[in-house]
């Protein structure tokens, strides 16, 4: 089992022991408006279909965010005997880029959200955190780390650089001279510049690390090599202007993996990196919910075409089905991380178990927007009344089971509402390319993109 696989397992296992008492929780709201839940409309254009989508999938992030700190739940049922209070801060990070989406388009106002925003900036201030690094869950009513498994109770880089491709796109979009939107960019700054990527380089190596913990240290020992979902990590630490790391960091670490290059073909697409199929979509959503792929390439891949084949190859596995399948289809498709029948699991077409989960075709909307729309027409129309939620869509489904799932999991639902915001106006890879600190990474690295200015 290679390592980047190794936290889905341990997060399998967790689900395993207490998903049978999960149960709903319905606690407070931080918002100052609700968002009108809506049951299935019929017959509506696939522009209105996205606004619906969008906008329903939206009230995760603010009738259910967290009383206190506004933060993100991590998921809309029980945590592992936590209880409702534990939040998440990489589905934070999409979260705050969802509600980007939703003020641009006037589902909330600018000044409410700009002062979600501060109350948020200004909880993260006081929470706990490890060299300016955050560890991936914390109690949303005090900062306190909340740990991720036995060792992991301390800071997680990947989930921080989530947390902060959301927060430089809010510093990037809130830019009025209210007294509220010049106080959230400053601490977004002050944040920002805190963060010591290049101590996470465990004593000069070339290769950046994944946790650190002031009680377990590096045992952990996650270096983080692609290709995955991580490449946002070496962005940002590459980005930073007072902690920086060197490009050696990115070519000698981040690339160096025996599953970083493939170059074979499967359903005759070619796959120029990454595990064999390509492994579970969210790889090719995570990082490039801020990163434009559009012309963004290095020595080693096209990342527009990386993610345009992964979710082909994904795609194309599904309409075969090999292992019979209920449900399977051109219109029904997506193999990613995911809620399922026995708790959770890393799907892909190398790992498949019959789950489909809707977040894997709707946030590759960008990609494959035409098998996108048939699938989320299919998952609206056809499995509404089973699969459609006060949240928009619930987090998996398994026919062949007749399971569907009754949760929803902050990771999941954010990318649905900015990958399709993307693919409509390419709103927050405007925001996020534009910076001039990204833009500067991106070239250290070596990067071609249109965005960069010469």
């Amino acid at each position: 089992m290679n390592w980047v696989m190794n936290k889905f397992i341990i997060v399998a296992f967790l689900f395993l022991s207490t998903a049978a008492c999960a149960q709903t929780t319905k606690q407070g709201s931080s918002s100052t408006q609700g968002i009108p839940v809506l049951g299935i409309v019929k017959n509506l254009s696939d522009s209105a279909l996205l606004d619906v989508v969008q906008k329903q999938t939206f009230r995760y992030f603010w009738d259910f965010a967290h009383p206190v700190s506004g933060m993100a739940r991590e998921r809309s049922n029980a945590d592992f005997n936590y209880g409702p209070e534990v939040v998440t801060t990489g589905g934070t990070g999409f979260g705050i880029m969802a509600i980007i989406v939703a003020t641009e388009r006037g589902w909330i106002s600018r000044d409410t959200a700009a002062k979600h925003l501060l109350k948020m900036v200004k909880f993260l201030f006081k929470a706990n955190s490890y060299h300016g690094v955050f560890p991936h869950w914390m109690d949303g009513a005090t900062g306190k780390t909340i740990p991720f498994s036995r060792k992991d109770d301390g800071a997680d880089l990947v989930e921080t650089a989530y947390l902060f491709q959301g927060l430089l796109c809010a510093r990037e979009y809130f830019n009025g001279n209210s007294r509220t939107e010049i106080d959230f960019r400053n601490r977004v700054g002050w944040m920002w510049n805190d963060i010591e990527w290049n101590w996470f380089t465990r004593d000069g190596q070339e290769v950046l690390y994944w946790h650190w913990s002031p009680n377990n240290g590096w045992t952990m020992n996650f270096p983080i090599r692609g290709f995955n979902e991580c490449l946002i990590t070496y962005i940002l630490a590459s980005a930073s202007e007072r902690f920086p790391v060197t490009s050696a960091v990115y070519h000698r670490g981040w690339t160096q993996s025996n599953f970083f290059k493939n170059g074979k073909s499967f359903y005759n697409i070619t796959l120029p990196l990454g595990f064999d199929y390509g492994g579970p979509l969210f790889f090719s959503h995570y990082s490039f919910l801020g990163l434009d792929p559009h012309g963004l390439k290095d020595r080693y891949a096209d990342y527009w075409q990386q993610n345009t084949n992964h979710t082909l190859i994904n795609h194309a596995y599904c309409v075969d089905n090999p292992k019979k399948f209920k449900g399977y289809a051109d219109n029904c498709w997506g193999l990613t991380a995911c809620d399922t029948y026995n708790g959770y699991n890393a799907y892909s077409p190398t790992n498949d178990e019959g789950t489909i989960a809707p977040t894997a075709a709707l946030s590759a909307f960008p990609y494959t927007p035409e098998l996108s729309m048939k699938a989320l027409r299919h998952f609206y129309y056809d499995l509404g009344d089973k699969i459609w939620s006060e949240y928009g869509f619930v987090d998996a489904f398994n026919e062949s089971r007749n399971w569907y799932a009754k949760s929803h999991l902050a990771i999941d639902q954010g990318p649905i509402i900015v990958m399709i915001e993307n693919y409509r106006s390419g709103l927050l890879w405007k925001l996020f390319m534009g910076i001039p600190e990204i833009q500067n990474g991106l070239k250290k690295f070596g990067f071609e993109s249109p965005w960069l200015k010469k």
